[in-house]
């Protein structure tokens, strides 16, 4: 008896040791985790937060340019573009938008070499009402800030490793707000903002709140990474489960695919292959017939309308609205007029329909203004959680020094937390490569002490 309990009495202290030890561990992750991210996670959540109302700043601010009085009759599709043509000396048609209402304008894309200007068009009088660098538009900025491409195509590769960073932050954050006998800071929030405490629960009840629709975000938002969105477009296309590849088997193939000829497509599009045009090149069917075979195919209106620039092109008329129902994309045989490839939403398989359905969620475009709400109350979340994680660090951190958490008394508790980030980098390879730097930095800091009791 004596023995067992002498067994039992020891095994209580090493088993609250691994505890400790597996606590301060996690702790020293979320916090160099956070260290890392935050500045990218606040711009995340601010320019999402403003994307988020886009039509709603077009209607506002860019009124002058989208919004027409109604007159008695449009001008034919060929008029308005010939009008946006004549505007840009120089310059040839790339694509039409058609307006999307009786009291909207029409936006041309011209061209001269690769450089391209969107040239907004009263449809009624002919009148241009401006002219715009696709990259200058507003909204196409707040866009390319919010995926980091504003600052060129290896740089939005970051938001790859912090839409990973996200994820893990989220479960270590879970691991770390779990109670623990302790009844303060799990659902409400201690103290004033003159102590620490406020905000350690507020960072925490505020992380477990929206835990959940950051994560959706995150892994939402990882579709567009430039290499694990673009691996697993690949993969699933390959697979039979992204666009139905069959409908193209039986029509001439461009070589070109559908960003190359329109401004933008949908995750699921972008990468599928554009037909080509085969017929007579001295019977083109033109911008206005296209027109009205794409309208007369029922395509909502606001439809982009590529125009081909060569004579194997296709006109293609795609549309992707926040109602994913009437998502459509067309393309037309230019001499015919046949339609040869007509793909809606309704023909995407399972898994691709779920993809679109989560970016429509992500965008806010779902079920609409609740739908923009709560994105918006998810990134009010997430700079709630990072500025409060920021004051938090400041007011425990030691006065000269960075305030790292402690280290755990038993180092072999990162054996297993090895494994974990094993298997999460193999999920998402960049994060993975960010989150061994991560530990080789924590591992580097836990044997400074070391080394300068040597050398003392």
């Amino acid at each position: 008896m004596t023995t067992a309990s002498f067994t039992g009495a020891a095994a209580q202290p090493m088993a609250a040791e691994r505890g400790i030890s597996l606590y301060r561990a996690i702790w020293r992750w979320h916090f160099f985790a956070g260290l890392l991210v935050i500045p990218f996670m606040i711009s995340l959540a601010l320019t999402g937060g403003l994307y988020l109302f886009n039509d709603e700043i077009d209607d506002t601010v860019f009124a002058y340019r989208n919004i027409v009085p109604v007159g008695a009759e449009r001008l034919s599709p060929s008029a308005i573009v010939a009008t946006a043509v004549e505007s840009v000396p120089g310059s040839a048609a790339v694509s039409y938008r058609t307006p999307a209402g009786a009291d909207r304008s029409a936006r041309v894309t011209v061209g001269i070499g690769k450089a391209r200007l969107l040239v907004f068009v009263d449809p009624y009088t002919g009148a241009v009402l401006d002219r715009v660098a696709p990259s200058e538009e507003f909204n196409q900025v707040v866009e390319d800030l919010h995926s980091l491409d504003y600052f060129g195509k290896s740089v939005e590769k970051i938001i790859e490793i912090v839409a990973g960073f996200a994820i893990l932050l989220v479960f270590t954050g879970i691991y770390l707000w779990w109670p623990r006998q302790q009844t303060g800071g799990v659902l409400t929030v201690r103290g004033t903002p003159a102590r620490r405490v406020f905000w350690r629960d507020l960072h925490a009840v505020t992380g477990i709140g929206a835990g959940l629709l950051i994560v959706f975000l995150a892994f939402s938002g990882l579709l567009w990474s430039g290499y694990w969105g673009a691996t697993v477009n690949g993969k699933l296309t390959a697979m039979g489960l992204g666009y139905p590849a069959a409908l193209w088997d039986e029509v001439p193939s461009s070589g070109k695919v559908s960003t190359d000829v329109l401004p933008r497509a949908n995750w699921l599009m972008e990468n599928a292959p554009v037909p080509a045009s085969s017929g007579d090149p001295a019977e083109p069917v033109g911008v206005d017939r296209a027109v009205a075979i794409a309208d007369a195919a029922g395509m909502l209106p606001g439809y982009e309308l590529a125009i081909p620039l060569d004579e194997t092109g296709v006109y293609t008329a795609a549309i992707f609205p926040a109602d994913l129902a009437r998502e459509r994309t067309i393309h037309i045989d230019q001499y015919s007029g046949k339609p040869l490839v007509d793909i809606a939403f309704g023909d995407y398989p399972a898994l691709g329909k779920a993809i679109e359905w989560s970016i429509n969620v992500h965008k806010g475009q779902e079920w609409g203004r609740f739908n923009q709400l709560l994105m918006l109350g998810a990134c009010i979340a997430i700079v709630l959680v990072s500025l409060s994680a920021v004051v938090m660090w400041w007011k425990r951190r030691p006065a000269g020094q960075i305030g790292v958490p402690p280290m755990p008394p038993r180092r072999s508790v990162y054996v297993g937390l090895w494994l974990m980030a094993i298997l999460f980098g193999l999920a998402f390879p960049l994060t993975g490569i960010a989150i061994v730097v991560m530990v080789v930095l924590d591992q580097l800091l836990m044997r400074i002490p070391t080394a300068r009791r040597r050398l003392s």
